[in-house]
């Protein structure tokens, strides 16, 4: 375990990574635990508040985060101070990424059904960050044989092809299949191969005259949905808490 710890992850400057990318998913969950905490008025805990203004933990992750990316920018990929800053910034990540239904939609919908936004983002981030932490490194790591040599000049020469595939399943609006298709070559092909999502890039200019593929597309978009909405949002309750149930609409005026 040191031999790998040490030839994987020390020796190609990625500690810093692994830093950054543990007290990233602890913040969020120690966060997120405090704040359903709060919302059930239970333990010490309770918002803060200045001037009657509530401040979100977004404002304090934004500071920590601008301070940690210069850190580590100025502190390089090795020593304390390249560590430190991978923390700081971890830190400040966490708590922005909490919040990120917040600025995305300009209000407080911390725990609507907006808010899961936040926790998918959350998961996306920690899901990408420890594939790259897992992956191999294609530069930085020496004394290496010519078999090692050789795999990692495979990894980079498959970088540009997988960009591209990655490309191609972004148009066809499938975000997290591109992302991940940047680290896993066999996700980028997938997603470059099969049908388009409705509504996407792909699907108005290529689909426009064939009603065959974009009805198979709806076919198969609302079946993949409705397969794995179920188990997503059970997943997403068990790490941000279910949201508040939406209000009623107001009744129709029907008049006397």
């Amino acid at each position: 375990m040191g031999h790998w710890l040490q030839r994987n992850i020390v020796e190609p400057g990625k500690l810093p990574l692994l830093l950054a990318l543990a007290s990233f998913v602890l913040t969020f969950l120690v966060t997120r635990l405090i704040t359903r905490l709060i919302r059930a008025g239970k333990g010490p805990f309770g918002n803060v508040r200045a001037g009657g203004v509530h401040i979100h933990h977004v404002v304090p992750g934004i500071v920590l985060t601008v301070i940690g990316g210069f850190a580590a920018v100025a502190g390089g990929r090795h020593g304390f101070g390249s560590c430190a800053a991978a923390v700081v910034f971890g830190i400040g990540a966490g708590l922005v990424l909490d919040e990120f239904a917040l600025i995305l939609h300009l209000d407080d919908v911390y725990w609507s059904e907006e808010g899961r936004k936040s926790v998918e983002v959350v998961v996306v981030t920690a899901a990408l960050g420890g594939l790259l932490l897992l992956g191999f490194s294609p530069f930085g790591v020496n004394d290496l044989s010519p078999g090692e040599l050789q795999d990692r000049g495979s990894v980079v020469a498959s970088v540009a092809g997988n960009f591209l595939l990655s490309l191609v399943a972004l148009f066809k609006g499938k975000l997290r299949t591109a992302l991940f298709g940047v680290i896993v070559p066999v996700v980028a092909l997938v997603g470059a191969i099969r049908l388009a999502r409705p509504g996407s890039l792909w699907a108005r200019r290529f689909y426009g005259r064939r009603p065959r593929a974009r009805a198979k597309s709806q076919l198969r978009a609302y079946r993949h949905d409705r397969r794995w909405a179920r188990p997503r949002r059970a997943l997403e309750d068990w790490l941000g808490g279910k949201p508040d149930p939406a209000p009623d609409p107001a009744p129709l005026d029907r008049g006397r």
